[in-house]
């Protein structure tokens, strides 16, 4: 089952994932009237924003995929149960800067984690909580890079890795999104800021609130 009211935004490095998710749930609260979460992967809660500071900083190889991919998930049980769900129920927008796509891209197709473990975990965690609407953002991974270079904060543990990796991620979010036309999007996350801010809302507009 998807959520209707659940929103998710993916992509690689520098795409400006977490400045479209701040202007979409701005621009939600604004048309709607309605309560809307904003929060993010890894993250959202206090115990998964602490695994979340295990995950992003340190040595590129500071863990194996394997590794990732099992604190990405206990992060995750810990923000459905307490925030995402919750908010789901009372009849609030969620919109929620990476989820599990994330996981099945990085720690996945370009960490090498079993596909295998991937599938129960999200099977085991999400079950049915999926959401109904994910934009994918899209960059060519160097511009992406480039971009990410620019913002402040040290989370750059996954920035150092080596460009294939992340040529490979974005190869396996569109892949993701080719699978599955009903629930995500492409959004052209190399276009000036407006125009990726007014191609989120019409998808969101026509898809969700139509």
């Amino acid at each position: 089952m998807a959520h209707r009211r659940f929103i998710t935004l993916e992509g690689g490095e520098g795409t400006g994932k977490s400045t479209q998710a701040r202007r979409l749930a701005e621009r939600l609260r604004q048309e709607t009237g309605s309560e809307v979460v904003l929060t993010r992967e890894p993250g959202g809660t206090e115990g998964a924003e602490a695994i979340r500071t295990l995950l992003v900083n340190g040595r590129a190889d500071r863990w194996s995929a394997t590794a990732e991919a099992l604190l990405n998930y206990a992060a995750r049980d810990d923000h459905l149960r307490r925030i995402i769900l919750p908010a789901l129920e009372r009849g609030a927008f969620v919109v929620c800067d990476r989820f599990a796509d994330s996981t099945r891209a990085y720690q996945g197709a370009a960490g090498g984690a079993d596909p295998a473990l991937i599938a129960a975990l999200e099977r085991s965690v999400i079950g049915d909580h999926w959401p109904g609407l994910t934009l994918v953002l899209d960059i060519a991974p160097a511009l992406g890079l480039a971009r990410a270079a620019n913002r402040r904060g040290g989370e750059g543990r996954f920035e150092g890795k080596h460009l294939s990796y992340h040529e490979t991620l974005r190869r396996a979010f569109l892949a993701t999104a080719e699978a599955d036309p009903h629930r995500c999007v492409v959004i052209d996350a190399a276009a000036p800021l407006e125009a990726v801010t007014a191609a989120i809302w019409q998808t969101v507009a026509s898809r969700l609130l139509a």
